[in-house]
């Protein structure tokens, strides 16, 4: 690649990096956790943004789009121009029935059941960074656990979610699992952190709006902790 085709910057990029899939986060927690918030990217409605931090260092928050491939052209670019920690903050679909909406869940691995992490060399199970990971569990605020990416959303699958229960898995997505075969491939430090929007067994129910932006809040204030805390390893 010799230069971003779809990510065109207009602010400068930080070597640290939300990834929201919704635009929508993205302006959110930009107005939430940025001092003086510049947009970083509009380009095809994948909204960015650059600005400094609570602790007195920049911080991007890219929005990436729903499912892998849109997922991997955004990682993809984002290396290219410098990025080197990277922290998903989306949301998933609860499959262990012991958690709640509004729960976060700090994500060790991933199971390829896409096509983008497949077609990228993922065989099984993708792992995150496990010191950024950590860092994302510190003080309880959120749990460790094995997720699932597909490509589907709504249609039916035929039995999966148990099949994908009873493989370790305590959450479906669709992006962490390109997030995480790409990091080797393009020398990033990846992690995820969802936050549980539905449930899906045994039958589905769905975040109430107001609850859903609190819980973003607290998502995004979990995962730059983290990354404050890996950027004074990294010092």
């Amino acid at each position: 690649m010799n230069a971003p085709i779809h990510v065109h910057p207009t602010a400068p990029l930080a070597e640290r990096v939300l990834l929201p899939g919704d635009p929508g986060r993205a302006l959110l927690l930009a107005q939430a956790l940025l001092r003086e918030p510049k947009m970083f990217n509009h380009n095809r409605g994948l909204w960015g943004y650059t600005g400094e931090a609570a602790d007195g260092e920049l911080l991007t928050i890219q929005s990436t789009g729903m499912g892998g491939p849109s997922a991997a052209i955004v990682i993809s670019e984002l290396a290219v121009l410098g990025a080197v920690r990277l922290i998903r903050v989306g949301t998933c679909g609860a499959l262990d029935r012991a958690l709640s909406l509004g729960d976060l869940i700090a994500v060790t691995g991933a199971i390829a059941a896409d096509g983008t992490s497949r077609a990228l060399g993922a065989d099984g199970r993708v792992m995150a960074d496990e010191a950024m990971t950590a860092a994302l569990t510190v003080g309880g605020q959120a749990m460790p656990g094995v997720v699932v990416s597909t490509d589907l959303f709504y249609d039916e699958r035929d039995g999966a979610e148990e099949r994908w229960l009873s493989l370790g898995a305590t959450a479906v997505e669709m992006e962490t699992a390109t997030l995480l075969a790409l990091a080797p491939a393009r020398s990033l430090r990846a992690a995820s952190l969802l936050l549980v929007s539905d449930l899906v067994l045994p039958v589905r129910e769905r975040i109430e709006p107001d609850a859903l932006r609190a819980a973003e809040l607290r998502l995004g204030e979990v995962a730059l902790s983290a990354l404050t805390t890996a950027t004074a390893q990294a010092d």
